[in-house]
């Protein structure tokens, strides 16, 4: 599989990354390590996680949200991704086959949280450096030039070989990159915007500014958290199959159930039907063809997910279809 440049740093990632969100959250330990299998197997070899990835992190987050109670994670374990990754790089032997990305929980940008955060990371991985450490959303609170400082001392510390962001706008990334060269600060070299067919204001609103400035764009929900994949009834909230992305983390509902996106959903299974390929590849393959898009973060159930995943960037879809797929309302 094709690799890419991070940025301008030296580090490179695979043309499709594998989000780990899911692990331990809606599958367990087994599952993950048999899709980790199956994604360095096929060279995939850019993992996605965070530290707010969690079996454990979802319940406490649905229970002060909802006041919900009932346990729908496959684990209760806090920051289960990080952890499950860990402990598959050890058994496997597979550190240096990889290149992990991890997250700092949004909001949290201070020079002491950067420091104890990416601590308890690398100890959950069992790594001694990370490849990209990201902010996972701006702190609103924390001075751009405080955030950037520390993570270019844990550039220097060796801890993290780059660094980025998730979530920013086209504002806070100019900051950053304001701030970045007055200092002479390490820059963010990668980001990682929320991008889909359901989702796609990326492309006006991060897209642009990451491209001039040659920074790595790496968007995750591919899929719109599983949206796209046609398995909910529009105007029914209540009705949602266990197990998916919007029973464990129901704040996904208020983001696409929209008349927008469920128009979305069925254009996209007419022409799905029309050609004869699978729903969610063809929705894929959409956020794959866009020439700004460095890597996909595809998430994954099982090991299927993945090789759908796959298929989709083989298929490189052609201009006249994505322009057409764009203009859907």
């Amino acid at each position: 599989m094709e690799r890419k440049k991070v940025g301008k740093s030296d580090v490179e990632i695979s043309a499709i990354g594998l989000g780990t969100t899911t692990f331990g959250r809606e599958i367990d330990e087994d599952t993950a390590f048999k899709i980790m299998d199956y994604a360095l197997d096929n060279g995939i070899t850019f993992f996605d996680t965070a530290e707010a990835y969690g079996g454990g992190n979802a319940f406490e987050n649905r229970k002060s949200s909802y006041g919900t109670t009932d346990i729908r994670e496959k684990s209760m374990e806090m920051s289960s991704s990080e952890l499950i990754i860990g402990r598959w790089m050890k058994q496997r032997g597979t550190r240096n086959e990889v290149e992990i990305c991890t997250k700092i929980s949004g909001g949290r940008g201070k020079a002491e949280e950067i420091r104890s955060s990416i601590d308890a990371s690398l100890q959950r991985l069992g790594t001694d450096y990370i490849d990209i450490y990201k902010i996972h959303a701006p702190d609103v609170n924390t001075p751009i030039s405080e955030t950037l400082s520390e993570l270019t001392n844990q550039v220097a510390l060796g801890k993290t070989r780059t660094i980025g962001g998730s979530n920013y706008n086209q504002k806070q990334i100019s900051e950053m990159l304001e701030s970045a060269k007055a200092n002479r600060f390490k820059r963010f070299e990668i980001m990682q915007p929320n991008y889909s067919l359901a989702v796609p204001d990326a492309e006006i609103e991060v897209f642009p500014i990451c491209t001039e400035e040659e920074i790595a764009i790496t968007p995750y929900s591919p899929l719109g958290a599983g949206f796209l994949t046609g398995k909910y009834i529009r105007g029914d909230r209540e009705s949602i199959p266990k197990g998916t992305r919007m029973d464990v983390a129901p704040g996904h509902i208020d983001i696409y159930f929209n008349d927008r996106s469920f128009n979305i959903v069925d254009k996209l299974k007419l022409k799905s039907d029309e050609l004869g390929i699978p729903i969610t590849q063809l929705a894929m393959a959409w956020v794959m063809s866009n020439k700004s898009v460095t890597s996909a973060l595809a998430g994954a159930k099982s090991p299927a997910h993945l090789e759908n995943a796959i298929n989709a960037y083989n298929m490189k879809l052609d201009d006249d279809l994505r322009n057409q797929m764009s203009s859907w309302e």
